[in-house]
């Protein structure tokens, strides 16, 4: 019998509601970029331990609870798992600003990664039992929009209070008491998105697809065990590990970019009002747009019959965000580098939306919640490790604290080259796997 949609009606309000929650996601994660000078000075860290915070603090349970996560996607109600995590992340955002020191505020940040790991792995999963295969890329495409998009509200929300909070003698809260500025911003942020997790717990549920064979053994009516896909994906290795190898390259570059805020005001004077509007400004124009007509191109290529069309538009990505990464950091003017750094923003944007199309096209339906969060698992892992930390320690070690500008510009030219090498293997893997 064929798998029964939801209203279109019914399926884009989903589909808003966990836009909705990732904006709120990317904003929680990306608030501790804006805010790393005045956390360094109120906590005296160094930029190593910024580099922790901004990074491994979010990352290690956020990939290690991924999978657990993505396995329970398969079998429970999705839409309260994922409330569950909107709640807990939103609840430790806040919490941040209730620190008292580094180790408080590194504590909080790591319940934000235990919730936010519940999202990616229910969403893509919801969003692919919501569409058929040639209506997908769309809303995956405004799924993942968010991802600039809640960094832009990231920026400009935060700088917006930020500004405010900077203003005011004193900030005496109720039952909390007088806080800093960078404290009050994490807790005016980070309560709003309990109200997401509310109406996602409420929203009706689509019906998942059928289990398809020779994907999954007949028995196997609950969905596929963790060991069944781990080995399914053993088989098929070099496609999944050559894609996943290659979108990693783009997330050890972006997540390397959370140092961006404290470059601009080191190196060009640029106050956290001035960065914040203009990088807010072009992450909520400038990315969704771009992420919008990379879905619209994954669904033309895929209606024209082209499966591995979405693969093409990740590669394009890559080559773009590259050069820019590299050269941005470098430019004599902040005028100059944020020019540059739009170029990137464009290729990180690209990859962004067709990576999920592209993997979900060679995924089975009935488990696409593991193999999702397999996949966020380690490129996430990996990005929010090796990006933000590697800046931290180039800075600290190499140029004994004073070339921040030197230490982002070599993380995209240290996994560039790799990256680059990877492309026809990549290329050659996937058209296989897409012509069976």
């Amino acid at each position: 019998m064929p798998h029964q949609y939801p209203s279109p009606i019914r399926a884009w309000y989903l589909v808003i509601l966990l836009t909705v929650a990732y904006v709120f996601s990317f904003v929680d994660k990306y608030l501790p970029a804006l805010l790393i000078e005045p956390i360094k000075t109120a906590l005296g860290a160094s930029d190593t331990q910024m580099g922790l915070l901004l990074g491994p603090a979010f990352a290690v349970l956020y990939a290690t609870l991924g999978l657990p996560l993505g396995w329970l996607a398969d079998r429970v109600r999705r839409n309260s798992l994922v409330a569950a995590g909107v709640a807990l992340w939103s609840l430790a955002t806040a919490s941040s600003g209730l620190a008292a020191n580094f180790t408080h505020l590194l504590l909080a940040r790591v319940g934000v990664g235990v919730g936010d790991a519940a999202l990616a792995p229910g969403a893509l999963s919801l969003i692919s039992d919501s569409f058929p295969p040639h209506k997908r890329g769309r809303p995956v495409a405004l799924y993942i929009s968010a991802q600039s998009f809640g960094a832009g509200v990231a920026m400009l929300g935060g700088g917006a209070v930020l500004a405010w909070a900077a203003t005011q003698s004193v900030i005496d809260l109720p039952l909390v008491g007088i806080v800093a500025p960078w404290q009050f911003t994490f807790l005016a942020v980070g309560l709003p998105g309990v109200l997401v997790a509310l109406l996602l717990l409420v929203a009706r549920e689509p019906a998942r697809e059928p289990i398809r064979e020779p994907a999954c053994e007949p028995a196997a009516s609950s969905g596929p065990s963790m060991a069944h896909t781990l080995h399914w994906l053993r088989a098929r290795w070099q496609t999944f590990g050559s894609l996943t190898a290659l979108v990693s390259v783009m997330t050890i570059v972006a997540y390397s970019q959370n140092w961006y805020a404290a470059l601009f005001q080191r190196n060009w004077g640029w106050d956290i009002a001035r960065y914040a509007t203009w990088s807010g400004l072009a992450l909520i124009i400038v990315g969704p747009l771009v992420v919008t007509v990379t879905g619209w191109w994954c669904d033309r290529q895929l209606g024209r019959g082209r499966p591995h069309g979405p693969l093409s538009v990740v590669i394009a990505g890559t080559v773009l965000l590259l050069p820019p990464g590299i050269l941005a950091p470098l430019m004599p003017t902040g005028e100059l580098a944020f020019g540059i750094w739009l170029l990137n923003l464009c290729g990180l944007s690209m990859v962004s939306a067709a990576a999920p199309v592209a993997l979900l096209a060679i995924t089975p339906g009935e488990m696409r919640g593991q193999v999702s969060a397999l996949f966020y698992m380690i490129i996430m892992l990996t990005g929010l490790v090796v990006g933000p930390l590697a800046v931290g320690l180039f800075n600290d070690q190499l140029f004994a604290g004073q070339r921040l500008d030197l230490a982002c510009a070599l993380v995209p030219l240290s996994v560039g080259v790799p990256g680059l090498a990877l492309l026809r293997y990549v290329r050659r893997h996937y058209v296989a796997a897409t012509a069976v």
